[in-house]
């Protein structure tokens, strides 16, 4: 059985050595370095299957590390650990392409949950038999994340290639938000709800210019994505 590989960044050596130590009890291949210079030059040189990383770290922040891995790569899946509790810190990193954002002081259980949730929706994305839609001008090539034309490329998030396949297999119908929250996180709580809210909006964004595409929003009930 394969041991997954975790890219952990993180400078409070204390929190660093009882979570690494939590996530290989757990069978984990963790790699853990201090700070954000260290952490990009390692994942140049290693294959991770999750990355979880402080904002507040030396040499390169958070912020700025997931922004180098997102040119690297856009599948991978990111968990921002910080103490940093505004909600526009939140909404920057998954902006940046983050999937998650965990707040310190967070549980180990919690961790570990998230983790297995997107490990899993990892492996269940390679196996499925759809993987290009057609959306307007573009190829949807949900394996690699990635909008496309002749002219033009835009890459996605696992969480946003996540949601825009769930609107394309399920369009002209309307999902429910708690439906949705559930499909894509596993739960339906407030912050996940602010997470859907960005995703969406930067989808409309990138369809914006799409004639007959749209993504309708249903006051107190949910979305429905017209096509």
């Amino acid at each position: 059985m394969k041991n997954f590989k975790i890219l952990y960044a993180e400078d409070d050596e204390t929190l660093a050595f009882l979570t690494k130590d939590n996530l290989e009890q757990n069978n984990y291949d963790v790699t853990h370095c201090s700070n954000g210079k260290k952490s990009l030059e390692v994942f140049k040189n290693e294959e991770f299957d999750i990355c979880i990383l402080d904002i507040m770290m030396p040499k390169m922040d958070g912020f700025e590390l997931a922004e180098e891995i997102r040119k690297i790569d856009i599948d991978v899946p990111i968990i921002f650990l910080s103490a940093k509790t505004l909600k526009e810190d939140r909404i920057k990193g998954l902006r940046l392409g983050a999937d998650d954002y965990l707040v310190k002081p967070f549980s180990i259980e919690e961790l570990l949950l998230k983790i297995e949730i997107f490990l899993k929706r990892s492996q269940k994305n390679g196996l499925d038999k759809k993987s290009v839609y057609e959306i307007g001008k573009y190829q949807f090539d949900t394996k690699n994340f990635i909008l496309f034309n002749e002219n033009e490329k835009v890459g996605l998030t696992q969480r946003e290639a996540e949601l825009l396949k769930l609107f394309l297999d399920n369009k002209n119908l309307v999902l429910k938000r708690q439906q949705i929250l559930n499909s894509l996180w596993g739960d339906d709580d407030y912050f996940m709800g602010r997470s859907l809210d960005v995703f969406i909006s930067r989808l409309r964004k990138i369809l914006a210019n799409e004639k007959g595409i749209a993504i309708e929003n249903l006051h107190g009930i949910g979305f429905r994505f017209i096509m």
